[in-house]
């Protein structure tokens, strides 16, 4: 069994997948790049890369947080105001608890200047919209558990578990069959006891691996 290092976190939040999302805001262009990243390296290459294809745009503003605890964050206005672009994406960042992520809003200028307070709004709305639109994980730190049991037992555990909260991962047809479930790892002692009680101790189990499973999650506006 893999041995949970302690430093690990219970759980985090993040983007499904990478992706954009335009809004237009009094004809100019806000388009949001985002991407998982792990390192301060590949977030400053994904904001090279944007500014690379973009060039021509106006603005190019980044905002990212890396590390478990978020230890790293960084912003850039990228020429706008001072604190009126990448300030107020890294606050969107931090008020959805998103870690390993970085946001580049491309900005194309239409020609009317949106002041101080516009341009704090549009910013954020562009990070805020490109989220729901990519949507959402939080990852949860699951053991695997098997259970072993016999095919008679089996109706009865997997109404069980189709009622539950558990996630069965996988199951295999053998001499015994053999069911795989994600369990949050604080709850594997109440599985247990559960399943016992269930099947009236008629079962073996083994634990497996402790990892981060990911599963879909609504924004924290939604939440």
């Amino acid at each position: 069994m893999e041995e949970k290092d302690e430093t690990m976190i219970d759980h985090y939040f993040t983007i499904a997948q990478n992706g954009e999302h335009e809004i237009e805001i009094k004809k100019s262009r806000f388009i949001c790049f985002m991407r998982r990243v792990y390192t301060e390296e590949e977030a400053k290459a994904f904001i090279a890369e944007i500014k690379k294809e973009h060039w021509k745009a106006n603005h190019n503003c980044s905002a990212f947080i890396l590390g478990e605890n978020s230890e790293i964050q960084r912003s850039s206005d990228d020429g706008e105001p001072s604190g009126t672009a990448g300030v107020p994406m890294l606050e969107v960042l931090k008020k959805q608890e998103l870690i390993n992520v970085a946001a580049v809003v491309t900005r194309y200028f239409g020609g009317t200047k949106l002041g101080a307070g516009g341009l704090i709004r549009a910013y954020s709305h562009a990070v805020s919209e490109a989220i729901d639109a990519i949507g959402l994980v939080e990852g949860k730190l699951q053991q695997e558990v098997s259970l072993f049991i016999d095919y008679s037992q089996h109706g009865k555990l997997q109404n069980f578990l189709e009622a539950s909260a558990y996630t069965t991962k996988e199951t295999l047809f053998t001499e015994k069959i053999t069911v795989i479930c994600l369990v949050d790892e604080e709850k594997v002692t109440q599985f247990i006891e559960e399943i016992t009680e269930l099947l009236s101790g008629q079962f073996t189990y083994e634990e497996g691996d402790t990892s981060y499973h990911e599963i879909a999650v609504s924004s924290k506006r939604e939440r």
